[in-house]
């Protein structure tokens, strides 16, 4: 007999499980739900206040050039593009929005890589409170890091992708390091006869490249989750007390978060953060106004100028990047080089966080895109964003 479960998504919930949980179609299910999935700890807002979707948002279905044919409306385009929940906010606004018939305004979303760029917010504030230094080597927070990669780089290094490591970034890997990786986080199941990690051990065996660090910018999700462990080590605090205290309540976030991990309870900071996409929202208006939240200041200023002023265009070239010709990345945000000086937090499966200063937007769009990265898809989004930036509120 049918079930209302398999009305909306096309399968019953026993057909999702941890081996086929990120591929599609029933990614459109896990991707709200990963407390179902994996284990996860919450990231407490100050209180749940369930919200409500815009009624209507007709800028959705005006005329829009999009470049694509087919798709000569937002919506159209956000139908091609496996979009799950969309906000679009003019000067601090939510002008249009918009949720898949299996979405909604309050369901929490992973936002996979945009995690790193939540994490950095995180190390922000530690870092304006004195309890962080930025340029202080892994190895005095974490002493087992000797040996490893991690045990000649600094916590820069780690912030801006410039950490000379031995991974590849490879995320349909069924048999190497990526996959012990992703074994590791309980993101895959176990194998018969593979090593019983957690995130910590299996990140303390990652070997340096042949290059020194502080050289190109080198993408490896393994910085980040040391990250998480980094700013636990420096204030003596779980990640997602940090997170809660330190960004999220302070935001002013109208739903709780959550944060997948590990058998120890590691956080998965470099890709386990679940969202609403109004709260995301938030964190991109937060940011275009300077870190200030609700007559607050939630992250230094001087942190966030940085942020958009700083980073390598040299080193950010040396990687040979296939976006962003004139980018560059710092604090684990991408920077678009460009005039209107728009930035971004950028997630596997689309998941994205763009902010455009010039015109006061802000963009969240979270997806069940069926391949992992998508590099035209990529290119396709940033004309889309660039085109949502340039309507008047």
């Amino acid at each position: 007999m049918t079930t209302a479960f398999k009305t909306t998504y096309g399968f019953e919930r026993r057909d999702v499980t941890i081996a086929n949980w990120r591929t599609a179609p029933y990614s459109r299910w896990s991707f709200q739900n990963l407390r179902e999935m994996v284990p996860t700890t919450e990231i407490r807002a100050t209180a749940e206040e369930p919200e409500t979707a815009l009624d209507a948002s007709p800028l959705l279905d005006a005329a829009l050039e999009t470049g694509l044919s087919g798709t000569q409306t937002a919506r159209a385009f956000l139908d091609y593009a496996h979009t799950d929940a969309f906000v679009l906010m003019k000067k601090g606004r939510i002008v249009a929005e918009h949720y898949a018939p299996h979405a909604g305004v309050n369901a929490r979303h992973i936002v996979f890589s945009v995690s790193k760029s939540l994490t950095a917010l995180v190390s922000a504030v530690l870092e304006h409170q004195g309890i962080v230094d930025p340029d202080c080597p892994v190895i005095d927070l974490v002493p087992e890091a000797a040996g490893s990669a991690y045990g000649d780089c600094s916590y820069r290094d780690v912030l801006d992708m410039r950490v000379s490591l031995d991974f590849d970034e490879a995320y349909l890997n069924k048999d190497g390091a990526f996959a012990r990786y992703r074994r590791s986080t309980l993101w895959n199941p176990s194998e018969p006869g593979a090593p019983v990690e957690t995130l910590t051990e299996f990140l303390m065996t990652l070997q340096k490249g042949e290059r020194p660090h502080g050289g190109p910018f080198y993408y490896a999700s393994p910085n980040s989750d040391l990250l998480g462990i980094l700013i636990e080590r420096a204030s003596g605090r779980r990640y997602a007390d940090l997170f809660s205290e330190l960004l999220w309540k302070p935001l002013g976030a109208k739903n709780h978060a959550l944060v997948s991990v590990d058998g120890a309870g590691t956080a998965r900071s470099a890709g386990g953060v679940c969202v609403t996409a109004r709260d995301l929202a938030r964190v991109g208006q937060m940011l275009l106004e300077e870190g200030s939240a609700n007559g607050r200041q939630v992250v230094p200023t001087a942190w966030v100028k940085d942020m958009k002023t700083a980073g390598d265009p040299k080193a950010w070239a040396a990687s040979q990047p296939t976006m962003l010709p004139n980018g560059r990345y710092r604090s684990k945000w991408y920077q678009s080089g460009e005039a209107d000086g728009a930035f971004c937090a950028i997630g596997i499966h689309g998941q994205w966080l763009y902010v455009d200063p010039s015109t006061e937007t802000v963009i969240v769009k979270l997806s069940s895109q069926p391949n992992p990265l998508d590099d035209e898809l990529k290119q396709d989004n940033f004309a889309f964003f660039r085109a949502l930036s340039g309507l008047s509120a």
